[in-house]
């Protein structure tokens, strides 16, 4: 293979950016953030090792304690957060890099322990997932309670965490942000009509069941501009015990009223990818990238167990505009010179994904 015409390495415009190459880094849960939920000078040095990626997207960061679903992940909601953020904002920039946070509110995906006051969490509808529902809290592995149905006049405060989420992420020196609809999560759960049982103007049709996710997109535009927003969509997975009726005139109906806020990009995580595990057996609708080609008319982001050689033949297709890595970026913090270089790779160590210390996050080496 001739590294010389590698699409992966080519420069391109992402919105008013201009990247260095079409190597994504993605976001991707690691659980090493400090007390409050606040990034710390470790996870500035992840971050800055990673900064030669065309662009960065943070791990799933929450909009609100509400929002939070597990122990150790980073939110965006108070000072201390924010100036955490500043570290790894000014690292990455200090090394050339640009960085999205993922703006993320987990809805169901949540334990009393870790709300206010040992509230329940907060879900489009009063379900539970019953697989992939377990979850680390402060007490220990739980499993996922039953929700309380968010009452409509709650929703506009929900959509406001998400538009202070973003006013905060420009305080914390990030170039753009990401909006999380994916993987079983809060705007995932009023799309899908296995969790979305409401019978106000959140519920019921697909329109309905859209809405939330049009008036975030919304306001979280109103902040940046579209061209410094993306929108992350599963429309395969089943991971949160998630599924629809009707998936394909769903996300039909998803991505082409996405087209109207002409966004940074849209975000499509494959139909291979099950939470952070490959799941090539499972059956599923297959949903991913080259299905919503032709229908999404901005940039598309793809993301699913990509090696160099099929993020290659998938951009030399012209079915994305650029390709997500992440377990690889994880054991690779240079992905990019290796790529260039037909380099080795190092291989990467599961059992550190998220949890540990700076064993399996910024201990990896880089090439000579």
């Amino acid at each position: 293979m001739n590294k010389h015409l590698s699409n992966l390495l080519k420069p391109i415009k992402l919105g008013d950016l201009e990247l260095p190459n079409r190597i994504v880094m993605a976001p991707m849960t690691r659980k090493r953030v400090t007390k409050g939920n606040v990034p710390t000078k470790i996870n500035a040095t992840y971050y800055a090792q990673r900064a030669s990626a065309g662009l960065i997207i943070s791990e799933a960061t929450q909009i609100s304690q509400q929002g939070t679903g597990t122990i150790a992940t980073p939110g965006i909601y108070t000072p201390e957060q924010i100036a955490g953020w500043q570290l790894v904002t000014k690292a990455v920039h200090n090394c050339g890099g640009r960085i999205f946070l993922q703006l993320w509110h987990v809805g169901r995906y949540s334990h009393p322990s870790l709300q206010a006051q040992g509230k329940l969490p907060v879900a489009p509808s009063a379900i539970a997932p019953q697989i992939d529902n377990q979850i680390m809290t402060p007490i220990g592995l739980q499993n996922v309670v039953t929700p309380r149905e968010l009452l409509s006049e709650e929703i506009p405060n929900i959509i406001q965490q998400y538009r202070e989420g973003s006013k905060n992420a420009q305080r914390a020196g990030f170039d753009g942000v990401e909006i999380h609809s994916a993987n079983g999560y809060l705007l995932d759960q009023f799309l899908q009509d296995n969790t979305n049982h409401r019978t106000d103007h959140y519920g019921g049709s697909i329109q309905n069941r859209t809405r939330l996710l049009m008036e975030v997109t919304e306001a979280v535009t109103e902040v940046w501009g579209g061209n410094r927003v993306g929108v992350r969509l599963s429309p395969s997975s089943t991971y949160g015990d998630m599924h629809d009726s009707n998936p394909t005139l769903l996300f039909n109906h998803v991505v082409t009223e996405l087209n109207k806020f002409e966004l940074a990009y849209v975000h499509i995580i494959e139909p291979r990818i099950k939470g952070s595990q490959d799941d090539p057996d499972e059956p599923k609708v297959e949903l991913g990238v080259r299905y919503f080609r032709p229908m999404y008319k901005g940039k598309l982001i793809t993301a699913g167990g990509y090696t160099y050689d099929t993020g290659e033949a998938i951009l030399a297709n012209d079915m994305a505009d650029f390709v997500a890595y992440g377990r690889l970026f994880i054991a690779n913090p240079d992905l990019p010179q290796r790529f260039a270089l037909n380099a080795p790779l190092n291989q990467y160590y599961r059992d550190t994904f998220t949890q540990g210390d700076h064993h399996g996050y910024i201990d990896y080496p880089f090439l000579d």
